[in-house]
């Protein structure tokens, strides 16, 4: 039975640290990328604690399995992970409705995944229903990142709900941020 819920334990952080190992973009074929998406960041066991330590993220399981996981980061995370710095800074002078995103209440997905072998059975939905539900009383919105040669997640993301608000190019590849917005 697949059950969405907050990461509450040191077992299911090693799982998504795993899940996202096996995903990565540079460990993945071209046609494993282009049929299947990827990940781009690597997040280890330490920075996952870190990062959960000031907001916690959200897993499907499967009995004892992380079927999928979508990492929450605030931008309280930067403390204690500089990379998500960038982004921050990015995303928080982005206007939305006649204000920076900075000023409003909004947090970020670090990074979403579904095991291969449970694609396509809507745990993408699962998971983003389930963070809205659980934070919507301290955020209005939830922004991420989405690389623009990973349709595929580009796809999933609109279907939630989510818009493209905006597309930018970093050393590392070019970027659509997109954004659910809670209140409308």
């Amino acid at each position: 039975m697949l059950t969405a819920k907050i990461v509450t334990t040191d077992r299911e952080i090693d799982l998504i640290s795993a899940l996202s190992k096996a995903n990565l973009k540079s460990t993945l074929s071209a046609e494993e990328k282009d049929k299947e998406g990827f990940v781009t960041w690597v997040y280890t066991p330490e920075i996952l604690k870190a990062i959960h330590a000031v907001i916690p993220s959200v897993v499907v399981k499967d009995g004892d399995f992380v079927a999928a996981y979508c990492l929450s980061l605030s931008p309280a995370c930067v403390e204690v992970y500089p990379p998500m710095a960038p982004t921050d800074n990015l995303i928080s002078k982005i206007e939305y409705d006649g204000r920076p995103l900075g000023q409003q209440k909004i947090y970020y997905c670090g990074q979403i995944c579904v095991a291969q072998a449970y694609r396509g059975q809507g745990l993408v939905d699962m998971l983003y229903q389930f963070h809205r539900r659980h934070f919507n009383t301290q955020f209005d919105l939830l922004a991420t990142e989405i690389s623009t040669a990973n349709p595929r997640s580009l796809k999933a993301h609109e279907k939630v709900g989510f818009r493209r608000i905006a597309t930018h190019r970093d050393e590392m590849d070019q970027w659509d941020v997109v954004l659910w917005d809670w209140k409308k």
